[in-house]
Order: C-alpha cells, then structure tokens, then sequence
C-alpha cells in the first residue's frame, strides 16, 4: 500500500509541476490553465472521442454490410 501511496504522490507532484511550468509559459495563473485544460480541452476531447466513434462505427457497419452484398 506504500507504493501506490508513493506513487500517487510522485504523480499528483509531477501533474502540479507541469501545469505550474504552463501557467509560466502562457502567462496565466495556476487556476486559469486548470480551467483551460479540465473545464474546456477535456470535454472538447471526450466529445471528439465521441464523435470520432459514431462516425468509423458508421464506416464499419458500411465495409460490413458492402462486404456481405460480395458474396
């Protein structure tokens, strides 16, 4: 139980240190970057995601259906 302890610590500690070292990039502050990344990218990535696999679902189902028409 230590190790995972320790390790959930060197995690969050290397998290914080990457988002410290952005806000210092960008000019903004710690809490502006948390925002940018967990209340704007994040879902803008979780929606891509989402999108991404309705639509090669889409295509499959189409390869699929093409495929059986062949034989």
């Amino acid at each position: 139980m230590d190790r995972f302890i320790e390790f959930g610590t060197i995690v969050y500690v290397y998290c914080t240190d990457f988002i410290i070292n952005l806000a210092n990039i960008f000019n903004l502050s710690y809490y502006e970057i948390n925002f940018v990344l967990f209340c704007l990218f994040y879902p803008l990535l979780l929606i891509g995601f989402f999108l991404l696999y309705v639509v090669q679902k889409k295509r499959l189902r189409k390869i699929k259906i093409s495929r059986s028409n062949c034989k």
